[in-house]
Order: structure tokens, then sequence, then C-alpha cells
């Protein structure tokens, strides 16, 4: 036979042996099971299996199958030897025969590599996410059954992300990053109760840097050895606000959450959270939220915080006894609100709010509404309201029908108001140095002067008022001789007692002018209806104006806050001269 007939022949068992091979590797694949298309194999490591794949035109990497039926591979290099192009062609063959296996998944070569390499990781690319592999349980990897990896579930509650580090400019964004992050997680708490419950990640270092108490819990001598920490007081919101600024140093608060921030920041001891809360609720401070700030303020023991809501309940004091907050008090912030004396309501009104929060105390308590209940639920807060302060008329038509007050009570607090001497009450009369409506002013000179001189001697004059008023300053003369300043010392002194009630060291300026300038006190000064009370000024300074054609008696009226009248007489002794006709302090500045 020549050597044309000899090739031929050759051929067909070639061939044939071929096709047997390419069944044998089709049957050797595990039942057609496959890893996903989408998931592709990155920073391919040195291995034997990846120094003999094979490369394409375009660069790819063919994973070979490694169990090979020997026969097969002997029977297919023996065709090749026999004939150069059935070689080529059965060669094409054998590619295209494998391509269409790795386009359909063929799992054996990719078992055999996680084999080899265990440590492979599996990216979509270099900085994406990871797809979790073997999610399901009982996922066999490998060819060999007897040296199978078992992997159970691998699924984690986000993305773990290849080379994240390099995305991070500095180490606050890399901390950041692992905020309420699994990545590295060593420690995880459950935080809230019931349906709230919420698993937050953390790790021990981070926290241990931040807060002293999570130091002594991790590496104290009594440190917990748990990977799960339960925390069912805490609010999740709050708690991850908490974390938020252990991490980042961030801020992330709200109406809503700053109050059980607070509570966490405070718990935890992370005092630069507790200050970002504090100052949160100061900017939100109004008279609204007053009362309700006052009581968490004094519950999680911040003085700085209920100093600034005491300020604002005096200042604002009907608006927030009238809000929501204030029937929700306890009693003890009830008794702190009553004990002031810089309230700006009057006291009848501020009987009316506390019987108010006494009848929802009532109803919280489950319990009647009656006299005697409401008498018991205000507890010495009652001794506090100071009933001499109200007027006759206010007592008869308010409080003396209540039937909170005893009878004696009763009886005694209208002699108060109609008898002198007064007998002895058990309610306080301290007044409350409250300024309601505007300021105003009593003149009491029709014309003014030149040249009145000052030698060291104070200038007096008496005067007394109808009603209870509260001095807040003198209107005096000024210079003369232009602009100039001068040194005084200004008073209230009552007359009878020689008590000094009210006084200030102070200095003033004048432009040269006529007008009269003012000169206040530190404090309002109370002024009692119906008894006599001297107001002096010491001035120390150049030769000033003075008022002649002086009034014995002034009605001042406000549409506010109505008549008030005063009456001025002269004050006897050392008194520079000033007199009813004539003299220095032509003006009382005073609020009812």
């Amino acid at each position: 036979m020549d050597k044309k007939e000899r090739s031929k022949s050759a051929s067909p068992g070639c061939s044939r042996q071929r096709k047997s091979s390419s069944d044998a590797e089709a049957s050797s694949s595990p039942g057609g099971s496959s890893i996903s298309k989408d998931v592709v194999v990155s920073n391919m490591r040195s291995s034997p299996v990846a120094a003999n794949q094979p490369h394409s035109a375009g660069g790819d990497h063919r994973i070979q199958p490694q169990n090979r039926n020997v026969s097969n591979r002997s029977s297919s290099a023996g065709c090749v030897n026999a004939n150069h192009g059935s070689r080529s062609h059965s060669r094409n063959q054998h590619r295209d025969s494998h391509q269409h296996r790795h386009r359909q998944g063929t799992q054996e070569s990719k078992e055999q590599e996680a084999a080899d390499d265990p440590d492979r990781v599996l990216t979509e690319g270099e900085g994406t996410a990871v797809k979790p592999v073997g999610s399901q349980s009982g996922l066999i990897v490998g060819s060999n059954p007897s040296s199978s990896v078992q992997l159970t579930s691998m699924a984690v509650s986000q993305p773990v992300y290849y080379n994240w580090q390099a995305s991070k400019a500095n180490i606050k964004e890399r901390l950041a990053f692992m905020f309420n992050n699994e990545i590295m997680a060593d420690v995880h708490f459950v935080v809230g109760k019931g349906d709230s419950t919420q698993r937050v990640p953390a790790h021990r270092f981070v926290l241990s840097v931040g807060s002293a108490v999570f130091d002594a819990m991790f590496n104290g001598g009594m440190a917990t050895d748990s990977s799960e920490v339960e925390l069912p007081d805490v609010e999740p919101a709050a708690f991850l606000a908490l974390l938020k600024f252990l991490y980042s140093d961030e801020v992330h608060i709200g109406p809503e959450s700053v109050m059980t921030t607070l509570y966490t920041a405070k718990k935890y001891a992370v005092p630069a959270l507790e200050q970002a809360c504090v100052d949160f609720l100061k900017r939100n401070l109004s008279s609204d939220n007053a009362f309700m700030l006052l009581t968490q303020a004094r519950l999680f023991d911040e003085p700085q915080l209920a100093a600034l809501c005491l300020e604002t309940i005096d200042k604002n004091t009907s608006d927030a006894l009238a809000a929501e907050g204030f029937m929700d008090i306890d009693l003890e912030t009830l008794c702190v609100v009553l004990e002031r004396d810089t309230l700006g309501i009057r006291e009848s009104k501020l009987f009316n709010a506390a019987c108010r929060w006494a009848e929802a105390e009532c109803i919280r308590q489950n319990t009647s509404v009656t006299a005697e209940n409401r008498r018991r639920l205000l507890g010495r807060g009652l001794q506090l309201v100071r009933f001499p302060l109200m007027t006759v008329e206010e007592f008869a038509m308010g409080a003396a029908q209540s039937g909170i007050l005893t009878d004696r009570e009763v009886v005694e607090l209208f002699l108060h108001f109609t008898v002198n001497p007064k007998p002895y009450v058990c309610f306080q009369d301290t007044p409350r140095c409250c300024l309601t409506g505007k300021e105003q002013v009593v003149s009491r000179f029709c014309q003014i002067e030149s040249r009145w001189g000052y030698s060291g001697t104070s200038d007096r004059i008496r005067f007394m008022v109808n009603r209870r008023i509260f001095v807040v300053g003198f209107g005096l003369y000024g210079s003369i001789h232009g602009p100039a300043e001068y040194t005084i010392n200004i008073q209230v002194i009552h007359t009878d007692s020689g008590k000094v009630c009210g006084q200030n060291d102070t200095t003033f300026q004048c432009d040269g002018t006529n007008s009269a300038f003012r000169v206040m006190f530190k404090e309002p000064t109370e002024v009692q209806p119906n008894a006599s009370y001297t107001a002096c000024a010491t001035l120390k300074g150049p030769d000033s104006y003075y008022g002649t054609t002086g009034l014995r008696k002034v009605t001042h009226e406000s549409v506010t806050s109505g008549k008030v009248t005063f009456q001025f007489t002269y004050a006897a002794g050392n008194n520079n001269g000033t007199s009813v006709e004539d003299g220095q302090i032509p003006e009382i500045i005073f609020y009812t």
C-alpha cells in the first residue's frame, strides 16, 4: 500500500479515537454542575494548573481539565504523528470542543484549582464586591470526593470589598468605612428590645480607644469574652449615633433622637458627644419645650442646660406654663420652678397652673380628681405658692374657692390682706422680682435750669406709690459744660427701717444736653404700696442741670399696666438741696 493510501486509512481511526476522548472528557464532568458564568477568576497565582493553561488569540486563560484518560492521550498523540494536516484539523476541533465546554461553565477545572489553592479569592474584578461562593450549605468543591472541601454558609450582611483600603485617602476615611460594617468585626451588639432589636457589628479596638467604658468592658479585669453583647436599655438609633461619632467624629442627632443619644453618650462616657447634644438642645430651646428639657436636664445631671431652661421659663412664664410639656413634669421639677423669685407671672395665674398640673397627676395615678387628692399630690409645692402676693380680689375669686386650702388657711390669708399689722401666715410673702409689661418712667419736674453743684453730699427725695412696683433705675441730669463722665452711687432706702433695698456703684456718660441720663440698678428693687422710700443719688463730677417747678403727686397711666400714683415729699437731713420743688433725680424708671 502506498503512502497516500496509508494516510487515508489512518485518518478515520484518528477521528474515532478523538471522539472517544471527547466523550470521556464529557463523562468526567461531575453531573454538569458549574460555577455561574458571571463569576470570573482574577489575580491568578502561579500554580501547576495555571502554568499549563493554553492562551487563545484574545489572551484568555483557558482552564484545561486535569483528569485525562491516559489511553486517550496516547491515541491522540499517535494521530498527530500520522499526518500534519489531520493533526491541525483535529487540534482545531479539540479547541472548539473545549471552548464549548468552557462556555457551559465546566466546573471540573475550577474545582481542581480550588483544591490546589484553597486561599484563592474569587472576585468580579479588583475593587469590586465578592459574590458569596458556596452560600448554600453542603456545596462540594473539588473533583475528588475524598479530598473535597466542605463550605458552610459564607453569606455576609453586606458585600465584602477587595482592596477597599486603596480607595481611602486617610485613616479617618478608613475608620468611617468600617462603621456598622462586618469587615473585621470582632463583636456584635444586640441593641434595643422587643421588635426594635437591632444587631450591630463593631470593632473592640475602635470602641476602646473612644470610650473608657468600652475599654473596661473589653480589656479590664472583668472583661467579657463574648462576641455578642446585649444592650436592652439603649435605643438602636442612639447607639448608631454613638458609634458614628467614635468612628468618624461626625455628630448625627435630631429632635427625635437627641435625648436618647445624650443618655447613651453619658452611659459610655463620651463627653464630646454629650456636649454636642447639649449644644443642640440649647439652640432649639424655646418656651414650648422648656419644661420638657428641664425635666431631662435634671434627669441627666446637666446643670448648665437646666439653668438655661429656667431662664427661659422666667422670661416666658405664661407661654411655658401653657405648653404641653408642663403637664408632664414631675413634682420635684414643679417645686424647683415654684421656688424661683424671678417668674414673670402673677401669683394667681401660677396657682391656677399648679392646680392644672395636680389634676393631670390625678389622672396619671388613676385617682379621682378631688380637692383633697389635688392637695395631696401637690405636696410641698402648695407651700411654695405665695398667696400673700395676690390681691384680695384675686384670692377671693380663685384660691379661696378652690377647696385646696383649709378653712383656717383661708381665714388667715383674708386677715393678712385686710388687717394691719398683718398676722403671720404659713405661706411665703417674698416678692417674685418679675418684670411684666413695658418699662415705664415717671417725671417730677416741669422745667429745667442750669448749674447744680456737687460736694460729696447725696441728693435725696422721698416717694410713695399706691401699688407694688419694681424700680430699675433713675434718670439724672448731666453736665452743663459739654460731654462729661460722672461717678455715681444710687440707692433705694426703706425710710422707716433705713434698710437699703437696692443700690449700684457705677459711672455714666452725658453729652452736654439737658436730657435725663439713665443710671440702672443691677437688679430690680421691689417697692411695696403705701410705704415710704427714699431715692438717693451721690454724684461726683462737674456742675449739671437741675429741675424746677416740681410736682408733689404724679399719676402715671399705662394701657397694659393701669395707673400708678407717686407722691413725693421732702427728705430731711443732708440732701444737697434737692426737694420737691427743685433739684436732682428727675425720673424714676420702673416696671409694674
